[in-house]
């Protein structure tokens, strides 16, 4: 705490992953976008507040950057970068992993990091069910 009780702005990681259906430009992006959006409705993210963003895939998924997604959801000042994850056997496969970096006032302990689809056994205590909207359902 401050001297006047307020908590310092500080540099906090929020973690992410999700998996994709296929390895094609669209769904690594509709992945990816899902993922982001659920980090930010979670967390209350605004872009100005963004430092940086490290995006990782496993080696099967490369037909897109998934840091296009953070593009198209309006981050065009946020520092993005892309790479590949270690292949270790055994491993998730299909696999989109975020670390962002977030200024923020928050503890630790008040971000909520975001698991979904076939990432939710990476970390099964902060995984997340998303309800999957059907066409009945409108």
């Amino acid at each position: 705490m401050s001297e006047n009780g307020h908590r310092p702005i500080v540099c906090r990681g929020i973690r992410g992953a999700t998996t994709v259906t296929d390895n094609t430009p669209e769904s690594i992006l509709e992945a990816t976008r899902e993922l982001l959006l659920e980090i930010i409705t979670r967390n209350g993210l605004q872009e100005e507040d963004i430092a940086s963003v490290w995006f990782t895939t496993t080696v099967d998924v490369d037909a897109e950057f998934p840091a296009l997604a953070a593009r198209q959801l309006g981050w065009h000042d946020a520092a993005l970068m892309c790479g590949h994850e270690m292949a270790v056997p055994g491993a998730l496969q299909q696999c989109v992993r975020v670390l962002i970096h977030w200024n923020t006032t928050r503890s630790l302990s008040e971000i909520q990091h975001v698991y979904i689809r076939g990432a939710i056994n990476l970390r099964p205590d902060r995984n997340i069910q998303l309800k999957i909207r059907t066409n009945q359902e409108g």
